[in-house]
């Protein structure tokens, strides 16, 4: 997995990186670009955050976001960006790269959700973490990223996973076509069973209620999961829970709803980052405050 620079090189040094990573055992033709963040204080045996940006492919801002909290807990930041050159469209990011563009399945090897483990141990080979597992998060395009990743990978390399704000999401059936459902990509029942126990955080923007939009996917699957993206996580979280109450299995998913916040990658990113190191979500003054400096990026 060539990168340039070498990742022990590139994260010697404190503040900010961006190193070019080509997954060979992927698709080593569409190279992806690591944008990082080092404090000072970080040495190998803090957290490891993989944050997933949104549509814009703005791995360097959606970085930035957390740089407050990598200060302030010794996270190193990592933020695997998918260039809309090299990856144009939902397709290529938000779904995977599952299918190519005449709907046949492609080789499971070369799917963009393999990407952030294959980082993540790139991390650890090269000496930079010794931690055995990653938090990660996703908001909006990274959010659909994100919990189809967990839909259909193994778990076992993330501490935490949140997933905030996607504009729509593809239900826990086998019954309905990916990415509308699990269908047709050789998702097995083991994976929807592990879905289903993963405590998964679905994080929702409870002002995150615009119904129109360039954004705010508006094919017919998604309008019927609600009219805008706060309905649609409650949609999802719903869907689950009666998933996995028809099977009788365990149900490990939570519902998190922001007060103020709407569609905006950097509150999200704030509250996923006091959620899961000061253990509290922040007072909800600040979050009005966020709220209305409207100031995150898609």
């Amino acid at each position: 997995m060539p990168l340039d620079p070498p990742l022990a090189e590139a994260l010697a040094r404190p503040g900010r990186a961006a190193i070019r990573f080509t997954d060979e055992v992927g698709d080593p033709t569409r190279p992806i670009t690591l944008h990082t963040y080092r404090p000072q204080a970080h040495r190998p045996g803090n957290p490891v955050v993989i944050v997933q940006h949104g549509m814009a492919r703005n791995g360097d801002e959606y970085r930035d976001f957390w740089v407050e909290a990598a200060d302030r807990h010794g996270l190193l930041i990592v933020a695997p960006t998918f260039s809309a050159e090299l990856y144009p469209g939902a397709e290529l990011y938000n779904n995977g790269h599952v299918l190519d563009g005449d709907g046949s399945l492609r080789p499971e090897a070369a799917r963009g959700y393999k990407v952030p483990a294959r980082v993540f141990a790139a991390l650890r080979d090269a000496g930079v973490t010794s931690r055995q597992k990653a938090w990660i998060f996703g908001h909006s395009a990274g959010g659909q990223f994100l919990h189809r990743l967990l839909s259909t990978e193994p778990h076992d390399v993330f501490e935490a996973a949140t997933v905030g704000n996607p504009g729509w999401y593809t239900l826990p059936t086998l019954d309905r076509p990916f990415p509308e459902g699990l269908g047709g990509i050789g998702a097995t029942e083991a994976n929807l069973l592990a879905l289903l126990a993963y405590p998964m955080t679905v994080l929702a923007g409870e002002a995150d209620t615009e119904t129109s939009g360039p954004s705010l996917p508006s094919q017919p699957a998604a309008i019927a999961q609600g009219p805008h993206r706060f309905a649609r996580a409650r949609h999802y979280f719903e869907a689950g829970k009666a998933e996995a109450a028809r099977r009788g299995v365990p149900f490990g998913w939570q519902l998190v709803t922001v007060p103020h916040i709407g569609h905006d990658g950097a509150a999200m990113s704030r509250v996923a980052a006091s959620l899961w190191f000061d253990g509290r979500m922040p007072p909800v003054e600040t979050l009005a405050e966020w709220g209305r400096a409207k100031a995150g990026a898609l």
